[in-house]
C-alpha cells in the first residue's frame, strides 16, 4: 500500500508542485484540504478543488474553520485591542495557525502518515505549519518539497508543464492573501524600504464620497450590532462591516515588523472593519475600565499579540491570558459611533450603561461633588511627600 500524505493546498503553484511531485515523484497517495478562514468563496473553493483532482489527488476536502477562528482567536484580538506595532491587526498570522491545527486535526482523521505544506524557506508560515504539526501530532511526518529543494518559480511551471498540467500561473503583480480579519498584500513597493503601495494595488478602491455615521454595539466586549441591526453571527458583522468601511479605503497601511526567522518584512494590508472594531472596542473601553484594568489589558494584549504572530498559540499562557481578558469584558457594553470619509474616521462618542464619566461625583475640569477643596490640599500634600523627601536629601548631599 501507498503511503498517505495530506497536503495543505491552496491551488497555486507551490502547492499545485508539491500536488504532483508527491504523487509522481515519490509514490505517495495524495490527499488535498484547503482551509478556509474566511478568505474563500463557494465559486473559489470549486476551482481549488477541481485543481486538485487534475493534479492526481485522490481525494480533497474544503474545512471550513471561520467561526472557529473567530471564537478562539479573533475574539481575543478585540478583548486585548490587538495590533502588532500599533498598526497590524494580526490578519494572515493568526489565520495561518487555525489553518495548520484543521490541516493536521484532517490527517489524524483520515490516519496520514505524513502531513506537507508549500511554504518556502523565507518567511513565518514554514514555522507555523511545522511547529503545530508537531505538537499536535509529533508521530506525522512533514514534508515540504518546494522549502528542501528550494525551487525557483519557473522550475515548478516546467515541471507541471511537462506533466500534462497546464494552468494560469502567470505571477501576479501583487501577492493577495484574504481572510476573514483583514486582507494583506505584498510585492514590488513592500521589498523596498521607501516605497508604499500604489492606490491600484489595493483589492478594494474608493466607491463613495462624502461622509457618514456607522454605530457599533458591543455586549460584554463582543460585536452584536452594525447600524441597530443585530446579528448573533459575529463572522456576518465583521464582513458586513467591511463592506461598508471599504468603499471610503479606511484600513489601509503599511506593516514592518519583526518576523520568526529573525529579518525585517514590509507587508501592506486593508482591514477596514478589524481596525474599526479595534478602535471602537478601545475607545468603549476608556470610558466603562478602570485606569489600572486598561493598563494590565494593555500589557498582555501586547504579549497575546506577540505569542500568536509567533506561532506560540498552543502555548498553556495563551488561555491563561484569554481568562483574563475575557473577565475584562464584563462592562464593555454600548455604542459607539463613527464618521467614516474617504481614508479616514472620526470616532465620535459612545452610549453606554457603565460610562465611568456618568457619576455624580463630579464633571472633570467643573465641578466637584464628592469631596472639598480640603481634601485635596490634603490628598496633594500627602502625594507629593516622597517627592518632597527625596529633594531633601539630595539637597543636603549636594552641599
Amino acid at each position: 500500500m501507498k503511503e498517505k500524505v495530506l497536503l495543505a493546498f491552496s491551488g497555486g503553484l507551490d502547492t499545485s508542485f508539491c500536488a504532483m511531485y508527491l504523487a509522481q515523484e515519490k509514490g505517495y497517495e495524495v490527499h488535498t484540504a484547503v482551509a478556509n478562514t474566511g478568505g474563500f468563496s463557494e465559486d473559489e473553493l470549486k476551482v481549488i478543488e477541481d485543481k486538485a483532482f487534475r493534479l492526481g489527488a485522490k481525494s480533497h476536502v474544503a474545512l471550513d474553520v471561520t467561526q472557529e477562528y473567530y471564537e478562539k482567536s479573533i475574539k481575543y484580538m478585540v478583548f486585548g485591542n490587538v495590533l502588532r506595532n500599533g498598526t497590524y491587526p494580526i490578519s494572515v498570522s493568526s489565520e495561518r495557525i487555525f489553518q495548520a491545527i484543521a490541516i493536521i486535526n484532517y490527517a489524524k482523521e483520515i490516519g496520514a502518515d505524513y502531513v506537507a505544506h508549500g511554504s518556502t524557506g523565507a518567511g513565518n508560515d514554514q514555522v507555523r505549519f511545522d511547529l503545530t504539526f508537531d505538537v499536535l501530532a509529533p508521530g506525522i511526518k512533514i514534508l515540504t518539497p518546494t522549502r528542501d529543494m528550494v525551487l525557483t518559480r519557473e522550475y515548478e511551471i516546467d515541471y507541471l508543464k511537462k506533466h500534462g498540467f497546464v494552468a494560469d500561473f502567470t505571477k501576479m503583480e501583487y501577492s493577495i492573501n484574504k481572510g476573514l480579519w483583514g486582507t494583506s498584500i505584498g510585492g514590488k513597493e513592500t521589498l523596498k524600504s521607501e516605497q508604499t503601495l500604489p492606490e491600484e494595488a489595493y483589492p478594494s478602491q474608493i466607491e463613495k464620497q462624502g461622509e457618514e455615521n456607522v454605530t457599533i454595539e458591543f455586549l460584554n466586549g463582543e460585536i452584536t450590532a452594525i447600524n441597530g441591526a443585530k446579528q448573533e453571527n459575529k463572522v456576518l458583522l465583521i464582513n458586513q462591516l467591511e463592506s461598508i468601511a471599504n468603499k471610503y479605503g479606511i484600513g489601509r497601511d503599511m506593516h514592518i515588523g519583526d518576523t520568526i526567522i529573525g529579518i525585517k518584512g514590509r507587508v501592506g494590508f486593508e482591514a477596514a472593519a478589524p481596525l474599526l472594531i479595534i478602535n471602537a472596542h478601545k475607545m468603549l473601553e476608556k470610558h466603562t475600565l478602570t485606569k489600572w484594568q486598561q493598563y494590565w489589558k494593555d500589557q498582555l494584549g501586547n504579549w497575546y499579540g506577540m505569542f500568536l504572530h509567533e506561532a506560540q498559540y498552543l502555548e498553556p499562557v495563551m488561555r491563561d491570558i484569554e481568562q483574563f481578558l475575557q473577565s475584562s469584558q464584563q462592562n464593555v457594553t454600548g455604542k459607539v459611533i463613527i464618521k467614516l470619509r474617504p481614508y479616514s474616521y472620526t470616532l465620535v462618542g459612545v452610549e453606554s450603561p457603565f460610562d465611568l464619566m456618568k457619576t455624580d461625583f463630579g464633571e472633570y475640569g467643573e465641578v466637584n461633588r464628592a469631596w472639598s477643596a480640603d481634601d485635596v490640599k490634603g490628598f496633594t500634600k500627602i502625594l507629593g511627600n516622597q517627592m518632597k523627601i527625596y529633594y531633601n536629601v539630595q539637597k543636603r548631599n549636594d552641599k
